[in-house]
């Protein structure tokens, strides 16, 4: 530490110097012409480049930099990639290469301006005419110790991170394209992005404790939304046939390499479908977008070889408990799954029910086994108040999670559209509530009363947007495909 403390207080009385020679090191704007990236690719397949012919201008932060007397090499890097300059005391004069010998340093930004060649060992390199400093650094890059390589340094300093770390923009880069790729294929079906409210009176949706804020100016407590769900099936009431919305949800609950309490979500709903249209659409946007992104819907997840293609293996709850565990959960008796769930030490979450048992069940044999795309459907109704009752067999409903690398990648329902069913249910909610689940819905009238004007049949999905850039850059922690994840405070 003593040592970065020096270089920072170097790094001041360069900055002094500078200013005492009237040069401005925060100027207000320069004109980039040029990328990396573009030179490189333009120029990667020849060899003989004509002296003085191919002009650029582009700029960049040092991240090298080595003197040999009145010659300098360095490489800049911006946001598309990196390039070695060369500047030599005859083409810029005395007084600027002292500028650039002396008083900046790896980590400032540059603008730069001349023509490209090739150095004796081959390198494309940018031949400089002239430089202009743009950005004084004050403190070092981590580069001098090896790169930043502490995880929790990387997420907290993200920035930091970004710059001496590639592979890092990369994967949020593949992030954006993710996004786009899922959006064009929405629109491109005839679906409408909208936007709902983030601060609710009433939160629903999902199961999960919410976070609460209070407005003055009404005098009443408001939450941060856990879904968009109700307010997205309000649209369809509305006579919105299909919508979607990329959304920041938040929930009040322990954080993993799976869960961050600010994340991303896409929820969908589309009138007249049900939720086997709601397989067949997430299996098409999801193997769609590794094909448009990574080319192939043959990936690597964590060392797992997964293929994304269509269609997608599908388990029922009960059939995926009984593969991985040889328990057939659907033909013993609550009383008797208590005794099973004892002996095996395995929690379960709320109001202990054959439901919750079975879901408890499923957690602990099945969910790890899920590497190759599953869809498992049918839950128990005690755990899915806003999804239809499965035809046949009122103990479940028609609700199916796509899994893939042992990742839950999302939720979807054949969408409860009967007032009355769906009240009942949120009285039921209310009853675990009283029972000790602070995690159950709350009664929520006004979307009551908007299925009583009439809600269509409907199909809704909702799709994790972090977890799938998880699987989709092979990354092992939410927080890797987060720019700025929650952290515990530094003090």
């Amino acid at each position: 530490m003593e040592e970065i403390s020096d270089l920072i207080k170097q790094r001041h009385e360069k900055l002094l110097e500078i200013r005492k020679l009237n040069i401005d090191p925060y100027p207000y704007r320069y004109t980039v012409e040029n990328y990396a990236a573009d030179i490189n690719n333009k120029f990667a397949s020849v060899q003989e480049i004509p002296h003085d012919v191919h002009h650029v201008k582009l700029a960049g932060r040092i991240m090298t930099k080595r003197g040999h007397g009145k010659v300098n090499f360095a490489h800049i890097q911006d946001s598309t990639g990196q390039i070695q300059i060369f500047i030599r005391h005859n083409d810029v004069g005395e007084e600027k290469y002292n500028l650039y010998q002396k008083l900046i340093d790896v980590g400032d930004i540059i603008g730069v301006e001349g023509f490209v060649f090739r150095t004796q060992t081959g390198e494309l390199t940018v031949y400089v005419k002239d430089f202009t400093l743009l950005t004084k650094s004050l403190r070092p890059l981590p580069e001098k110790w090896h790169g930043l390589q502490d995880k929790e340094t990387r997420y907290r300093q993200r920035y930091v991170d970004l710059i001496t770390n590639p592979d890092v923009k990369q994967v949020f880069f593949t992030r954006t394209k993710i996004i786009q790729s899922i959006r064009d294929s929405l629109n491109r079906r005839g679906f409408i992005e909208v936007d709902t409210p983030i601060l609710q009176p009433i939160y629903g949706g999902a199961t999960a404790r919410p976070f609460i804020t209070h407005h003055n100016a009404l005098d009443i407590d408001l939450y941060l939304r856990i879904a968009n769900e109700l307010y997205l099936k309000r649209l369809i009431v509305g006579a919105f046939d299909r919508v979607y919305e990329f959304s920041k949800d938040f929930r009040n609950e322990g954080m993993d390499k799976d869960h961050n309490p600010e994340f991303t979500l896409l929820e969908l709903y589309q009138a007249y479908a049900d939720y086997e249209d709601m397989m067949h659409l997430v299996e098409e946007i999801i193997s769609n977008a590794a094909k448009e992104v990574l080319g192939t819907t043959q990936i690597t997840y964590q060392g797992d070889a997964i293929d994304l293609t269509p269609p997608w293996q599908r388990l029922t709850m009960v059939e995926s408990v009984k593969e991985y565990s040889g328990i057939d959960v659907e033909v013993l008796s609550e009383a008797e799954l208590r005794s099973i769930a004892k002996q095996r030490e395995i929690e379960v979450k709320g109001k202990i029910s054959k439901g919750t048992l079975i879901y408890a069940f499923f957690e602990a044999f099945v969910e790890p086994n899920l590497i190759e795309p599953t869809m498992i459907t049918d839950y128990p109704i005690e755990i899915s108040p806003l999804a239809k009752k499965k035809r046949g067999n009122d103990m479940f409903v028609e609700r199916f999670e796509p899994f893939a690398g042992g990742l839950e990648l999302g939720n979807a329902f054949s969408e409860l559209n009967d007032p009355i069913d769906q009240s009942q249910r949120f009285l039921e909610q209310l009853k675990q509530r009283e029972a000790g689940d602070e995690e159950a819905h709350l009664m929520d009238e006004d979307y009551v009363r908007a299925l009583e004007y009439g809600m269509p049949p409907t199909g809704g999905l909702g799709i994790g947007i972090d977890r799938l850039v998880m699987l989709l850059t092979d990354s092992s922690s939410i927080r890797d495909v987060i720019l700025f994840p929650q952290m515990r405070p530094e003090r």
